[in-house]
């Protein structure tokens, strides 16, 4: 018994770490981060999926490193350090998108290169990565990223499917329906985001209302 507590409430504060970016600081739901590759990409669910998983592994790889380095890094270059580290990585991503796909790169466009200054990634390495061992570090950003790139894609498959008709370019409705033109242009962005965002603070009241009639034995 003594050993399995311990063992108990590791993987219990692992699983908190990653589940916190999944939902109860959801990047694009929550907290609100990233806002522009947010709006600009989520045209299709291709594009939002690939930026999520390309922001998604940047910020594990960086906050990984940055936690490995923290000790060594001197706190007046620390900011410095991050980006040039949070830069090797979105180089590798912006290589390996042109290998795999050039019309994925170009849809992409220069919000690829624009990972760098993403204040999710540059905002977990400074709070979080450069105060945690790399393992606690690592499923914290694995969780961030993921929750991010969940965001991306519930924007760009509502956007896809409305505007286009299809999902992931096949085709859902037939010849006869009739696309909603504004959900791919700008606009579809800001009317996509603040339904969901609207529909995650009901979902978050209600729990608050359903936690606050349960007696404390319940809750426990």
């Amino acid at each position: 018994m003594s050993q399995s507590t311990p063992n108990a409430s590791a993987r219990n504060q692992t699983w908190d770490e990653f589940t916190e970016g999944l939902w109860r600081q959801n990047p694009v739901f929550v907290m609100m981060l990233g806002m522009c590759p947010t709006l600009a990409v989520t045209v299709s669910a291709v594009n939002a999926l690939s930026m999520g998983l390309a922001t998604a592994f940047v910020l594990v790889c960086s906050c990984a490193l940055v936690s490995l380095m923290r000790k060594v890094v001197p706190k007046e270059v620390r900011i410095a350090t991050y980006i040039v580290i949070i830069a090797t990585f979105v180089t590798v991503v912006d290589y390996a998108i042109q290998m795999v796909s050039l019309a994925l790169y170009d849809a992409l466009g220069a919000f690829i290169q624009l990972i760098v200054v993403n204040c999710i990634i540059l905002g977990r390495a400074e709070a979080h990565a450069s105060k945690n061992p790399p393992w606690v570090a690592s499923v914290n950003a694995l969780g961030m990223g993921l929750g991010f790139t969940v965001g991306l894609f519930a924007l760009g498959a509502v956007r896809e499917i409305l505007g286009a008709g299809s999902l992931f370019g096949i085709s859902l409705f037939g010849a006869d329906f009739q696309p909603w033109v504004v959900m791919v242009l700008p606009p579809g962005g800001f009317f996509v985001l603040g339904s969901w965002l609207l529909g995650f603070a009901w979902w978050e009241k209600r729990k608050q209302r359903l936690a606050g009639l349960q007696t404390p034995a319940e809750r426990g």
